[in-house]
């Protein structure tokens, strides 16, 4: 088998490889997006943002600010240490 003949093949299995890994990657980005629109459909998305009518512990300022303070304070103390 010569030099050529092996890139050949080389080329050839790359192509196939790589057209293999792209051809998946497209049936998983075509079936989580199936899946999306299904549980969009069903109601089954817990982590969906609510209705602008509704509002929830996390809507609330002072939650918010409680949270904040929070992180400041760690952040504040992790400077201090380091």
């Amino acid at each position: 088998m010569t030099i050529a003949e092996m890139l050949g093949q080389s080329g050839v299995m790359t192509l196939l490889g790589m057209g293999t890994v792209f051809g998946f990657l497209i049936v998983l980005i075509i079936a989580v997006t199936v899946m999306g629109k299904i549980f969009n459909a069903l109601g089954l998305n817990k982590d969906a943002p609510s209705p602008a009518g509704k509002t929830g512990p996390a809507a609330s300022g002072a939650g918010n600010a409680a949270v904040t303070a929070a992180i400041s304070a760690a952040v504040t103390e992790y400077q201090k240490n380091n």
